[in-house]
């Protein structure tokens, strides 16, 4: 049987941002959207334009390469034309190729919140989805509440449903918006609304609430939906959105799913899995759940006893998947293969050549465990594990010595009597035999030494002059007066709009700092140089 064709919806930038002590920013949007086309997502919904300055100045323009760039909104109000209503007109006017208005399909909810007739509501979600088409735009409607909508009025429900059909959407999302429903009530409700309009124009929205998101999701793609949203690690509002980074390995990898249906994502583009997962958590600036399916560190760790001795064996015998095959790797051995094979993969994404016989393969596997042991994180810092891993498996120079640093902090008063803070760093570097030394003043000793840093670089300055720092986060590993600091730092180059991520570990916040910010230019000096000789 020929299998049919399952699409992925990632609303992170979106549904994700309702995540208690989530805030993104337009750089972090960018960064995710990235990761996002790593993964291999169809769409990705990068927020609501016209809602916040952020995701309007994000919608300024295209951010997706392979990805449906997908734009939210709200469907018309009732009494008011298409013309004559702002949100939808944002949306409209947004750079994005597909649209996703959200729509009541709970009678109890139009009635208390559009507060309009079922009839006004109907023609608000007909209106809108026809505008959308007009426009050129893929039109989606997310229908809110549809579960319970069903089972308080399950003829409006499917009007609702029928209604956006009808009109011309693509897609019509059939939403847990409150998370309660069990998987046997998602079976019996999404084979009820195919009565009305094909499974194959049909999404599933899932909140984990009762912890059923992914298995909600998987009984109504087994029920005949065929797009599936969710949210990268199930980031989300109160108890989170279904994870993609379950769902995917499940769909792929096991039966009757990886029968029934396919991705654009393959088997082994799983290899990425847990790199993306982690990094993901790194641009969040928070730890990986250990405990997480697939991608966890402890997802295939073992502890001594008769399951650790039965692993020795054979790991079949305890391991529903080699960790392989999701980038992740088994913890009970010490497992040079396993080990080395994810190296060998990272390194050809990086375009790094590599051969696995090469005993150098084994020396760097091991510097990267002990480094990570330090705290240093290279899921998230691609630059840096380059940089480490041409350093040693075939020759990069440093370009530049550090000879020394130092910066000052100062809080005064102006002459206005105003209290400032005025921050001052001094750099001084050798270049091929040459010193020079530069003085720069910073919003912070970070913020000043990157200036001073790249102030002069000798015959190197050229190559730098569109680096730019974008972002930067400060994560504490352990506790006390000595705390281990990890500082990751996101960098661009402005001209080609490249972004690169470095990694520094130490006791001294500022050293960490330094290390990164060490790392990011001489990344950029490396890639620069690739293209034309010093």
């Amino acid at each position: 049987m020929d299998k049919e064709r399952l699409y992925l919806f990632d609303t992170t930038l979106r549904d994700g941002a309702q995540t208690s002590g989530i805030d993104f920013s337009v750089d972090e949007k960018i960064a995710i959207t990235g990761l996002l086309e790593r993964l291999g997502v169809d769409y990705i919904e990068g927020g609501y334009p016209g809602a916040n300055p952020i995701d309007t100045q994000f919608f300024a323009k295209k951010r997706t390469t392979n990805a449906i760039f997908t734009a939210f909104g709200m469907t018309k109000r009732a009494g008011r034309s298409i013309g004559n209503d702002p949100g939808v007109q944002m949306v409209l006017q947004s750079a994005a190729t597909a649209t996703c208005y959200v729509a009541k399909s709970w009678d109890y909810h139009v009635d208390i919140a559009l507060k309009c007739t079922n009839d006004e509501n109907l023609e608000s979600i007909a209106d809108t989805v026809k505008a959308s088409v007009k426009a050129g735009k893929e039109a989606m409607i997310d229908c809110e509440h549809f579960f319970d909508g069903y089972k308080a009025n399950p003829e409006y429900a499917l009007a609702c449903a029928q209604t956006a059909f009808e009109a011309g959407a693509r897609w019509v999302v059939l939403c847990d918006t409150n998370g309660g429903t069990l998987p046997h009530e998602i079976t019996q409700i999404v084979k009820a609304v195919q009565g009305v309009m094909p499974g194959s124009n049909l999404g599933i929205h899932a909140h984990d609430d009762t912890g059923h998101a992914v298995a909600n999701s998987l009984a109504a793609v087994e029920a005949g939906v065929r797009q599936v949203q969710g949210t990268l690690n199930g980031i989300g509002e109160r108890c989170g959105n279904a994870n993609l980074i379950t769902l995917i390995p499940n769909m792929l990898l096991k039966k009757p799913y990886c029968d029934l249906v396919e991705l654009s994502i393959k088997k082994d583009d799983l290899a990425e899995l847990t790199a993306i997962s982690r990094g993901f958590d790194e641009i969040l600036n928070r730890s990986s759940n250990v405990h997480a399916p697939y991608v966890g560190a402890n997802a295939f760790a073992t502890k001594a006893g008769i399951h650790a001795s039965a692993i020795l064996k054979n790991p079949d015998t305890y391991e529903h998947i080699p960790p392989e095959i999701v980038g992740n790797q088994r913890r009970v051995l010490v497992s040079d293969q396993a080990g080395k094979s994810n190296l060998l993969n990272e390194l050809k994404r990086l375009g790094v050549e590599a051969n696995k016989a090469d005993p150098r393969l084994d020396s760097l596997l091991s510097e990267v465990k002990e480094l990570e042991a330090q705290g240093f994180a290279y899921e998230a810092a691609d630059a840096s594990f380059e940089l480490l891993a041409r350093r040693r498996l075939h020759s990069v120079p440093d370009y530049f010595d550090v000879l020394s640093y130092r910066t000052g902090v100062e809080r005064r008063y102006n002459v206005l009597g105003e209290r400032v803070t005025v921050t001052e760093a001094v750099a001084k570097v050798e270049v091929d035999g040459e010193i020079f030394m530069s003085v720069a003043e910073g919003n912070g000793p970070v913020n000043a030494l990157d200036l001073a840093l790249r102030k002069d670089l000798g015959k190197y300055q050229r190559l730098i002059a569109d680096l730019e720092l974008i972002d930067y986060k400060v994560r504490i590993l352990n506790g006390g007066t000595s705390a281990i600091t990890r500082v990751l730092i996101e960098s661009q180059n402005k001209k080609t709009g490249k972004r690169w991520f470095t990694v520094g570990v130490s006791e001294n916040i500022v050293d960490a700092s330094f290390q990164a910010l060490t790392d990011s230019i001489r990344y950029c000096i490396f890639k620069a140089a690739e293209l034309e000789i010093v």
